[in-house]
């Protein structure tokens, strides 16, 4: 809301030496956040001049200029010469002498022109930014003007003016005018404020009919609740609109358009009612305010024809639609130059139905604007008298006495605001004194209870309508910087849970390892979740959105795979081939036969109850959290010397063991195979009896269709399950400072069986000496049978307490191996 000083100081005390930015500290005060100071464009000299003489001179491309004298208040008159024909001698006009500059910026400077030098510029109303029209020197004559040449122009005709602009919130309608917001600077700063409502008295009217027949009311409520008209009579359009107006209505953001016109806006911007007039002889009968109906238009202002919708509300006579409701009037009754009789129209509409109506023909307008914020329900007759007042003013009209007013009398619920209620909330020791002097500043009616107080809300504040909104205004007013700023003490012994520590541990070490975290949404079409699944290769349905971002992924995600080969593609074709990426996140993994969603969404004003929750939990799939990484290009880069090293699987078998250690879990890996994997180049990882995720090669055509060169190796675990199966298993046990014993296995076994299983076999075998046990040859040629392989396992062994025998390390090894030879008929190798 843009703000006229001058206007804004009719109705509030401002100090004439408050500069705008001291009027916008003051708003600020009170919660208003500043936007910008406007000011118009132009500096002087710029002075009222008498036309003296001027001789008219035609030139050769087919103009005629005026090379005229012009007295300006100085010894001698200016030459000055003009190309507009619209004056006569003796006539008022504004001159823009050397030095001055006019809104662009367009510097004045005395120049040579048309044969004469030409020692200044006749203005018109646009070049002095008093408006859109260009039909000639403003001659101030038509304004009703009539003072000394020399005068200062840019006071006489207020563009010496500067406004202040604020943003006001959704909830605040009443501070969408010079009324609310010079209350507002009153409230900050302690000045007296004159209401301008209340310096207009409503004049009794009668005799027009108005019928309100709401057919069709959105959430129960009448369109209308307020429904005022007046009628002016013998208005002279063609008055100029006087230039104080003109300035304030610029600077406050609305261009002038026609004297009634202007009349209405400004009545709008002062007291915060939007105002309508109807040129009255193009009425037909009385106004009825009506839904619309199948298959009716309307021609607006703006010389669109609309198709309109039977949740609009309309203005009517008996020839049909004349008006959007609160919205924009029609063309069929529109005030123009031949207008002499005026009806005018205030109203109160519901804010829904219009934000409604607004929305839908995309029309946003700056009576809607108000419409859809609220306005004052006690306003009507005021800003319809001020209308009737200024016509018979400004435009010579006559104050007739046909008009009418329909509506409920305004009746608002007084709130209970509890003792020590708003202390309790803002957190300042407010006495009970300021709090009820803070409440009838704002115009509240404050009686004592004795639980407290019963408190009223003024009829212009819609938005006081509990003891919440009642606490946040004496906050407010009081002053916000009176709130204390003190960070609540944390209790002890609360910090991450295990899970977030886990997860936390989980990510450093993945990150300190050299990959690279890539968070991504978790949208995703239907086919990337058939080809990937999840990540224990389950088949499941998917979850789709009711209401998705993008129509192409309206499903949640049951991998975290997908995204990153969306993430590895964009780097790829900028040039980033070698990767290393990671990502932790939920996946939605619905249960088979269950439906997941929910038409019933409890209020938000009260905490649901336990059954309400529970019926909420289980309209949502479970979300785990997975881990999931990708590799290709290459680990290390070529060198001198040194080939590139690829990144392959054993790179993310050894992320997978980084994984393992940071979250306190023994991971094994065995042979597997999975859709969209190599069938040679995928294994299941597990945690003891439990598959936690898989690694392995993407299929090369897999890879292909996601624009990625060369080898591509992923990898994805349940974080969450691998987190639970650690548990609290993490211990700490001290090095042994005694020597290792090393030996080396070979065993015969079938080819089809998974190395994990036989190196499981051995480590549970061998016992506790067993440290460590790593495969180091799959063999499968000559001197081995058709269908086995051999498999080399090193062992290491190593006692707490001693130094190992080659005996003991030998009884433990053939232990193991006696285990691998009971459960999967391995043979040692000779």
């Amino acid at each position: 809301m843009r703000v006229p000083l001058s206007w804004l100081r009719e109705y509030v005390d401002v100090p004439a030496s408050a500069t705008p930015e001291d009027v916008l500290a003051a708003f600020v005060s009170v919660g208003f956040e500043e936007e910008e100071v406007i000011r118009f464009e132009l500096s002087g000299p710029v002075v009222v001049g008498t036309v003296l003489s001027f001789d008219a001179e035609p030139q050769s491309n087919g103009k005629t200029i005026r090379w005229c004298q012009v007295d300006v208040g100085e010894a001698e008159p200016r030459g000055i010469v003009c190309g507009a024909g619209n004056f006569e001698v003796g006539d008022k006009v504004v001159v823009s002498l050397p030095g001055a500059v006019l809104p662009g910026p367009f510097p004045i400077s005395a120049r040579k022109t048309y044969g004469h030098v030409s020692d200044g510029m006749i203005a018109s109303a646009r070049e002095l930014g008093l408006g859109d029209e260009h039909n000639g020197i403003l001659r101030l004559v038509e304004l009703g003007l009539d003072p000394e040449p020399g005068t200062n122009a840019i006071e006489l005709l207020g563009l010496d003016d500067v406004a202040v602009d604020v943003n006001v919130t959704p909830d605040r309608g009443y501070a969408m005018s010079i009324r609310g917001l010079a209350r507002e600077y009153g409230h900050a700063t302690g000045a007296a404020y004159r209401d301008p409502a209340f310096a207009v008295t409503p004049q009794p009217a009668s005799g027009f009919p108005v019928v309100v027949d709401d057919q069709a009311p959105i959430r129960g409520r009448n369109g209308v609740t307020e429904f005022v008209t007046r009628a002016v009579r013998g208005v002279d359009p063609t008055r100029p609109t006087p230039p104080w107006m003109i300035a304030r209505l610029s600077l406050a953001g609305i261009r002038s358009i026609s004297l009634l016109v202007d009349i209405t806006n400004y009545v709008m911007l002062e007291l915060g009612g939007p105002i309508h007039g109807y040129d009255l002889n193009k009425l037909t009968g009385g106004i009825t305010v009506r839904r619309a109906t199948a298959g009716e238009t309307l021609e607006t202002l703006d010389g669109q024809v609309r198709k309109l919708d039977a949740q609009d509300l309309l203005i009517t006579d008996e020839s049909g639609p004349i008006g959007l409701a609160g919205v924009m009037g029609g063309a069929a009754t529109e005030i123009g130059d031949a207008t002499t009789d005026v009806l005018i129209e205030a109203a109160v509409f519901d804010t829904v139905s219009i934000a409604r109506t607004a929305r839908r023909h995309k029309l946003p307008s700056e009576a809607s604007r108000r419409f859809e914020r609220g306005v004052d329900p006690l306003l009507p007759a005021a800003s319809a008298q001020r209308v009737v007042d200024l016509m018979v003013e400004l435009a010579g009209g006559t104050a007739d006495e046909l008009g009418g007013r329909l509506g409920a009398t305004f009746a608002p619920e007084p709130i209970a605001l509890p003792s020590g209620f708003v202390q309790g909330i803002v957190g300042v020791d407010y006495t009970p004194e300021r709090i009820a002097e803070t409440l009838t500043i704002i115009g509240g009616t404050v009686t004592e209870t004795a639980e407290g107080w019963s408190v009223t809300a003024p009829s212009w504040r819609p938005d006081l309508t509990d003891k919440w909104t009642l606490a946040e205004e004496v906050a407010r007013i009081d002053g916000l910087d009176a709130i204390p700023s003190v960070l609540p003490t944390p209790p002890s012994g609360r910090g991450l849970t295990a899970a977030q520590q886990g997860r936390r541990r989980v990510a450093n070490a993945l990150a300190a390892a050299g990959f690279v975290e890539t968070p991504s949404f978790p949208f995703i079409s239907q086919e990337q979740n058939d080809l990937h699944g999840s990540a224990s290769g389950e088949s499941l349905p998917s979850v789709r959105l009711a209401n998705a971002l993008d129509g192409q992924t309206p499903f949640l995600r049951r991998s975290l795979v997908p995204a990153l080969l969306q993430t590895a593609h964009r780097n790829v074709s900028r040039g980033h081939t070698d990767l290393a990426l990671f990502e932790v996140g939920t996946v939605f993994l619905p249960e088979p036969g269950v439906t997941y969603g929910t038409d019933t969404i409890p209020p938000g004003a009260a905490r649901p109850d336990e059954a309400t929750l529970a019926a909420l939990n289980a309209s949502i799939p479970p979300q785990p959290r997975h881990l999931a990484l990708l590799l290709t290009g290459a680990v290390a880069p070529k060198q001198p010397g040194r080939d590139a090293e690829a990144a392959g699987l054993e790179v993310a078998l050894d992320a997978v063991r980084v994984i393992a250690v940071a979250a306190g879990v023994d991971i094994e890996v065995s042979q597997s195979q999975r859709a969209a994997l190599h069938p040679g180049r995928t294994g299941v990882l597990t945690v003891g009896d439990t598959e936690v995720g898989y690694v392995g090669e993407l299929v090369p055509a897999v890879a292909a269709d996601a624009d990625l060169p060369g080898r591509v190796t992923v990898a994805e675990l349940d974080l969450d399950a691998i987190l639970a199966l650690a548990g609290e298993r993490v211990t700490v046990a001290s090095l042994s400072t005694f020597p290792a014993a090393t030996q080396d296995v070979s065993l015969l076994v079938d080819a089809a069986l998974p190395a994990g299983a036989l190196r499981a076999a051995l480590v549970e075998g061998a016992g506790d000496l067993l440290e460590g046990v790593r495969l180091v040859d799959d063999y499968r040629g000559q001197g081995v049978p058709e269908g086995s392989k051999s498999l080399t396992f090193a062992l290491r062994f190593r006692a707490p307490d001693r130094t190992l025998t080659a005996a003991e390390a030998t009884e433990a090894k053939l232990a193991g191996v006696a285990l691998a030879t009971e459960r999967h008929g391995a043979t040692l190798r000779e």
